[in-house]
Formats: structure tokens, sequence, C-alpha cells
């Protein structure tokens, strides 16, 4: 009888501890150009950075000006998070559309589109080169992570009191 009241809290405590493990799905963090807003320097690149790391083949990224033809040049760069798309010379002022497909390692692929509008000047310049950069990546952990930590903490601490009362009473019906 005391063998099956061990099992049933083995059981609830592994139940509770999957329960409270939370999703990672990936999400959309940024974009640059930042969707829907207006640019009036033509954007060498386009990127899309994701939460999740991302695989470094199978992602894609095509750029369309508002006559509907590509305009990226088709040269993908993968930076952990981060996808890159090179650009053609812009010249049609108008709405672009960004779409996207990023694959990370066990999740499914993130699909969407965003829109950025570029307003041409009167006179065309070249854009000059922009140098890649990287992104700080936050050393803090977030608030739920925070939570589910100190959740798994208060639980530990319970079993081990639970575990020493029921030694006890153990050594003490000897």
């Amino acid at each position: 009888m005391k063998l099956g009241k061990v099992h049933a809290f083995i059981a609830g405590f592994t139940l509770s501890v999957f329960t409270l493990i939370p999703a990672n799905a990936n999400s959309l963090v940024a974009t640059s150009p930042i969707s829907g807003t207006t640019t009036t320097t033509a954007p060498t690149s386009v990127t899309v950075t994701a939460q999740v790391a991302l695989l470094e083949e199978g992602n894609e990224i095509t750029v369309v000006d508002p006559a509907g033809n590509r305009v990226d040049d088709g040269t993908i760069t993968v930076n952990q998070t981060s996808v890159s798309v090179g650009l053609r010379s812009l010249v049609d002022a108008g709405i672009y559309k960004v779409s996207y497909i990023l694959l990370t390692d066990g999740e499914d692929p993130l699909e969407g589109s965003f829109n950025f509008n570029f307003s041409s000047p009167n006179v065309i310049e070249p854009a000059p080169q922009a140098s890649p950069t990287q992104s700080a990546q936050s050393a803090s952990s977030s608030w739920g992570t925070n939570v589910f930590v100190i959740a798994l903490l208060v639980l530990a601490f319970l079993v081990l009191v639970g575990l020493s009362l029921y030694a006890r009473k153990l050594f003490k019906n000897r």
C-alpha cells in the first residue's frame, strides 16, 4: 500500500514538471527595414531576425517591388538568429513585399511576409555599403524562465522534505 502511494507521488511529480515546461516556439523578433515603415534611402539588404537559432541551409527570403518583380539578389546569409538577403538597386518608389521561410532544428518553419515603403529621392544616388553588424545578445533571462526555475526549486525542496519525512517514518517503525 505504501509503495502505491510512492508511485502515485512520483507520477504526479513527473506530470507536474512536464506541465510547467513552457513551449519554445519560434517567432519573428525584428526586421530591417522595419515592417510598415517608409525609407528614403534604398536598403542594400533585408534582414529578418527570429527568436530561435536558424539552420544554415534551406531558409528563403524574397523581396518583390511594387510591380511584382524580384529585387533581391538571392545571396542569403545566416547569422545564428538572423537571415539577410542582398538587394539590387531599388529605383521604383512604392511598397515592397518581403516573404520569408525560416527553418530551425526540430520546429515548424516560420513563414510570413511584411511590407516596407520605399520613397525614392528625386536624384538617385548609390546607397552606401553597410557594414555587417552583430546584434548584442541579452545575457539576462526572461521572467517566465525565472518563475520556472523558482518553481522547480520550491518543488525540489518539497520533495526533499517529503522524502525526509518518509525516511524518518520508515526508520521509526523498525
